[in-house]
């Protein structure tokens, strides 16, 4: 039998951004009684900045995942369902079980959900083949796997989709601690490596990006801008690119053979939040970018990696955007207009070798 059960504030997703946002609340909450709920279904929360880590072999995927009960503050409650409808019109959340949430406050922090089925043939031989990803939390010992495996003469790729994705520095460093590893091993120079890219630049900071061709041939790895995967050949170790960029008419494709690939999947917002009216275009919730109030909804709030502000999708963003969503609820709740405050701060520690990043 469903039901109907109200909250004041109804927070979606359990990650960084939702668990700051009602940590954060509950501290600040002063003689304010809240109703905060917090709808994940997941058991488990991992801290995705380490996952290029625990690929190149340097941490553990237990060191990086803790309970999720454990995370969640007091008094708060935890729902463990999913939404399948996102109904702002209403107040309103539709779960997978059938129940229904209604809601004062909606904070909309779900990530970003891979799609593996982007790129054809790669959710048929991921974790097989030498296809390997860090986007994936049980398939990052997969890569270790795979670099443990290499030998000489190997050819190994690294490729990143179009933005916005997780992490944008995260294909770059595995294809470096990958070098490393071989360098250690004294059989770099005996292997070939290339990370292949959608961007017309190898970072979208040029300050940065000029560094960070220089440590790209230093380790003698070879740079293919505007060159996006399309398809993999598991069994024939085999990837299809497509060669994007200025011009007319269909885009050429070359293929790379491989021994181990590394592929930073297309990435998006999840189904219900998707398919709902709010979001933009591009699929992200349309919010202000100062505010992170939603444009049309204003008892709505977005933060993290389902947002449609312009930075980077990097938890040290959610560091920054948190503080801000929460003022603006508390503000809501005291009748006070919301106010700006999110300045487009992001961090990308980009991990150049074991104990070195930029």
């Amino acid at each position: 039998m469903t039901e109907t059960k109200h909250h004041q504030i109804l927070i979606i997703g359990g990650g960084t951004g939702g668990i700051t946002v009602a940590s954060s609340l509950r501290r600040r909450a002063g003689g304010r009684n809240l109703d905060i709920a917090i709808l994940e279904p997941t058991e488990r929360h991992y801290y995705q900045p380490a996952f290029t880590l625990v690929g190149a072999g340097v941490q553990t995927l237990a060191q990086n995942r803790r309970e999720m009960g454990s995370l969640i503050p007091p008094q708060v409650s935890w729902i463990k369902d999913a939404a399948s409808a996102l109904e702002p019109n209403q107040n309103r959340v539709q779960l997978a079980s059938g129940d229904t949430l209604t809601y004062d406050y909606l904070v909309l922090s779900p990530g970003l959900e891979m799609n593996w089925d982007g790129v054809e043939g790669l959710g048929a031989t991921l974790g097989a083949n030498g296809v390997c990803s860090n986007y994936e939390p049980e398939q990052t010992g997969y890569t270790w796997e795979c670099i443990q495996g290499l030998k000489a003469g190997a050819k190994v790729l690294f490729t990143q989709p179009p933005l916005p994705f997780k992490c944008p520095g995260a294909p770059q460093k595995i294809a470096y601690l990958t070098a490393d590893h071989l360098r250690k091993r004294g059989i770099l120079g005996q292997c070939e490596l290339h990370f292949l890219l959608h961007a017309p630049g190898i970072f979208a900071v040029p300050f940065f990006a000029k560094e960070l061709v220089k440590v790209a041939e230093r380790y003698g790895i070879h740079v293919h801008y505007q060159h996006n995967l399309v398809s993999i050949d598991g069994a024939a170790k085999r990837a299809t690119f497509e060669v994007t960029g200025e011009g007319e008419g269909a885009a050429e494709k070359v293929s790379f053979d491989f021994d181990m690939i590394h592929v930073t999947p297309p990435q998006r917002t999840p189904d219900a939040v998707r398919t709902s009216p709010l979001v933009n275009q591009g699929g992200f919730v349309d919010v202000d970018q100062g505010s992170l109030a939603h444009v049309n909804y204003k008892n709505v709030f977005a933060l993290g990696d389902a947002g449609s502000t312009p930075n980077s999708k990097t938890a040290a963003a959610v560091r920054k955007q948190g503080p801000v969503v929460v003022a603006n609820l508390l503000r809501l709740l005291d009748g006070k207009e919301i106010e700006g405050g999110y300045d487009g701060y992001a961090s990308c520690p980009l991990t150049t070798s074991l104990g070195k990043a930029i």
